[in-house]
């Protein structure tokens, strides 16, 4: 962060995630697991520009949230993952998705997976942090994918 306004733990929050585009990313690398710049772009629901794109993921990089790592099989391309700092975000991410599920029009699909979190709790939580752990940071696999769960509920709501 530049320049702080206040010390307030809300406004540093806000000052650091409350921009338009960077708790999408991170929604999207936790959620869709996606790790490339080549990814996230083009599987960008909201359409992100490239150049919005290439600005989040270096702020996020330099905050802390996010590391950039060459991609030993393709060296023109890099390799995001998520921190133990971003990992931590993860209650945060299901009461934002939750509380829009209730309270905006959000469609049924999407709000499936957030519907879920939220009824699954704390312990989905952690479970889910478990696996982020796994797939961004190298921890062991954990036995349940809660991927697969919010994968399951989405595909669900679509057919319904």
């Amino acid at each position: 962060m530049d320049e702080i306004r206040s010390g307030c733990p809300i406004n540093l929050s806000v000052e650091l995630l409350g921009d338009r585009w960077s708790l999408v990313v991170l929604r999207d690398m936790m959620f869709g697991n996606k790790r490339t710049y080549g990814d996230l772009h083009a599987n960008s629901l909201e359409g992100i520009a490239t150049n919005i794109l290439a600005n989040r993921l270096k702020r996020l990089v330099g905050e802390g949230l996010v590391t950039a790592a060459p991609d030993p099989t393709h060296k023109q391309r890099t390799i995001y993952s998520l921190t133990e700092k971003a990992i931590a975000l993860v209650p945060v991410m299901v009461q934002l998705g939750a509380w829009g599920a209730h309270y905006l029009p959000a469609s049924p699909q999407l709000a499936a997976r957030a519907l879920l979190l939220e009824k699954g709790g704390p312990q989905m939580w952690a479970d889910f942090r478990d696996e982020l752990r796994h797939l961004h940071l190298d921890a062991p696999a954990p036995s349940r994918s809660v991927l697969a769960e919010l994968d399951r509920a989405y595909e669900e709501a679509a057919e319904a």
